[in-house]
C-alpha cells in the first residue's frame, strides 16, 4: 500500500522552535510547503493537520511524551494502517543530517515512537530518522532540547530539505527506492598510512669504516 500519512514529530511552542528534538516538525513544514499545503489547527486530531496531493500531514500539538494519541487519532478517523504512514524524527544516534529510513522497528529510546506504538499497537510503521548528533558532554534531555548550531545553518538546511525530498520520494516511488536513494553511509575510513621505520642505531649500509692504526713505536 502506498504512505498516505506523513508524521512530523516535535514539541509545540516558540521555546521549542529550532530544537533538534523538534526536527521532524521542520522536515514536515518543508514538505508542506513543497506541496503548497497550509497547516490548520485541528482540535479534533489534537494537532497542526494539512492534506495535499492525496496525502495527509500530521504534526501532534501534544507534546512529544504523548504523540501517539494525535496519530491515533487521524489513523482512525481516516481508517489509516500503521503500514501506510512515514513518521519523520530526530535521532541522536546518527551524525547530524544523516538519514535513516526503516519499514518498522523498536522504539530505540525516543519517547514520540513509544507513544506511537503504545496507542497504535503496533511497531510496523515506516520511520525517517533524522541525525542530530551524539550528547558527547551534555545530558541527552539537554542536548535534544538545545538548539542547532547557527554557525551550521547553511548545512542543516540542505540536510533539512534533504529530508523532505526523501519524504516525498518515498510517497512516490516507495519506501524500497527511498532506502536505496537516500539512506547514507559512512565514508570509507582512509588507511593509516605507516611512519617510515627509524633508521637502526649503527653505521650507515656500506661496510664498516677502517678503524685507524696506531703507531706503538
Amino acid at each position: 500500500m502506498p504512505l498516505r500519512l506523513l508524521i512530523g514529530l516535535g514539541n509545540p511552542g516558540p521555546e521549542y522552535e529550532n530544537t533538534r528534538h523538534n526536527a521532524g516538525f521542520m522536515i514536515l513544514d518543508r514538505i508542506a510547503s513543497k506541496l503548497g499545503a497550509s497547516w490548520t489547527n485541528e482540535r479534533r486530531f489534537h494537532g497542526w493537520f494539512t492534506r495535499a496531493d492525496g496525502l495527509f500531514l500530521l504534526k501532534p500539538k501534544t507534546f512529544m511524551n504523548l504523540s501517539g494519541k494525535s496519530v491515533a487519532a487521524v489513523s482512525g478517523f481516516f481508517k489509516i494502517p500503521p503500514t501506510d504512514m512515514l513518521v519523520v524524527y530526530d535521532d541522536t544516534a546518527l551524525p547530524e543530517g544523516r538519514l535513516r529510513m526503516r519499514p518498522s522497528g523498536s522504539a530505540g529510546g525516543h519517547n514520540g515512537i513509544k507513544s506511537m506504538i503504545a496507542s497504535l499497537g503496533s511497531d510496523q510503521f515506516p520511520r525517517l530518522r533524522f541525525g542530530v548528533g551524539a550528547a558527547e558532554e551534555k545530558s541527552l534531555v539537554g542536548h535534544v532540547l538545545g538548539k542547532f548550531d547557527p554557525a551550521q545553518a547553511d548545512a542543516l538546511h540542505k540536510s533539512l530539505e534533504n529530508a523532505a525530498e526523501a519524504a516525498i520520494f518515498a510517497t512516490l516511488r516507495g519506501l524500497e527506492a527511498a532506502m536505496n536513494r537516500f539512506n547514507t553511509v559512512e565514508p570509507p575510513r582512509a588507511k593509516p598510512v605507516r611512519p617510515p621505520k627509524a633508521p637502526a642505531d649503527g653505521p650507515p649500509d656500506g661496510p664498516p669504516p677502517t678503524p685507524p692504526t696506531t703507531n706503538l713505536s
